[in-house]
């Protein structure tokens, strides 16, 4: 069983009305020493397999054609082998 880890953000490109928005609200806030915050979303996903290459290739998968917008978002992910209680 391995647990991913999905995160998408807007592209470098693109702007990001929302986490101008929330930058904008933190400076207010005082903290005027950040230079950046891009918003972004978060999945966690289980796949019942043992085979990694098999869980990258069905999460690129689903990433390219689901989480994310490709052509305004990229997105990475971290895989991580868990051990499932019986």
């Amino acid at each position: 069983m391995y647990k991913v880890e999905v995160f998408v953000t807007y592209k470098e490109s693109i702007l990001d009305p929302q986490g101008e928005a929330i930058k904008g609200a933190v400076g207010r806030m005082g903290y005027t020493d950040i230079a950046e915050i891009r918003q972004g979303k978060y999945f966690e996903i289980l796949v019942a397999s043992d085979d990694e290459a098999h869980v990258a290739a069905e999460i690129e998968a689903i990433s390219d054609k689901l989480l994310a917008n490709v052509v305004m978002e990229s997105y990475r992910y971290n895989i991580q082998k868990v051990e499932v209680e019986a």
